[in-house]
C-alpha cells in the first residue's frame, strides 16, 4: 500500500533490489518452480554454504538449529537499523519492531515490509514445524530458505506476533530503520 511504500522508502539500494525480486526469487534465472534439486546438487549447495558460514551459522540457518537462549549478539542490541538475512542479505526486520520478550532471543512484532497484516512484501515465509512433538510455525528467508526462527501468537498489540529469531541467522546494519 502507499503508506507502506512511503515508510520503507529509506531502504538501501542493494536491499531494495533484493526485495523487489518478489516472493521466492533468488536472483537471476529461473524461479522456484524450475524443478527440484538432485541429491548431488543438494550436497553441492550444502558444501557451498559450509564454506561461506561458520559451523554455528550453518547449523542454525541450513540445518534448522537454534542458538542457546541469551547467547545471541543481537539480543540486547538497541541501535536503529535493519536486520538482514546472514545468508543472502535480504532485509528481514527493522529495529523499530524489535522488543524484549524475555525469551532469550531477539524478538520482533512484524517483518520488514509488513503493511497491516499483509506480509506479501516481506522476505519471510512461514512453514508448519512439527519437529519437537508440538506444532510451531517456522520462519524462513523467502530468498534463500535460511531458517531464521519461529513466530508465535503471544506478542504485543496490535500484531500479537512474536518473531523469535536466532542472532546467528542475522546481520545488522546500523542506520535508518525505515
Amino acid at each position: 500500500c502507499s503508506r507502506c511504500q512511503r515508510r520503507h522508502r529509506g531502504l538501501p539500494e542493494a536491499a531494495e533490489a533484493q526485495a523487489s525480486r518478489g516472493p521466492g526469487r533468488r536472483g537471476p534465472g529461473p524461479g522456484p518452480d524450475a524443478g527440484s534439486l538432485t541429491k548431488q546438487a543438494e550436497r553441492t549447495v550444502a558444501t557451498d554454504w559450509k564454506k561461506k558460514l561458520t559451523p554455528e551459522q550453518f547449523y542454525v540457518t541450513r540445518q534448522k538449529g537454534t542458538e542457546p537462549p541469551f547467547s545471541g549478539i543481537y539480543l540486547n542490541n538497541t541501535e536503529p537499523g535493519i536486520y538482514y538475512c546472514l545468508c543472502c542479505n535480504a532485509p528481514l526486520f527493522s529495529s523499530e519492531k524489535k522488543y524484549d520478550s524475555g525469551t532469550g532471543w531477539p524478538s520482533f512484532s512484524e517483518a520488514y515490509g509488513t503493511c497491516g497484516r499483509d506480509e506479501s512484501n516481506t522476505n519471510i515465509m512461514r512453514r508448519p514445524d512439527n519437529s519437537l512433538g508440538s506444532t510451531r510455525t517456522e520462519v524462513i528467508c523467502k530468498q534463500c530458505d535460511a531458517h531464521l526462527g519461529h513466530v508465535f501468537d503471544d506478542g504485543p498489540a496490535p500484531s500479537r506476533q512474536r518473531f523469535c529469531i536466532n542472532s546467528l541467522s542475522l546481520n545488522f546494519k546500523r542506520g535508518s530503520s525505515r
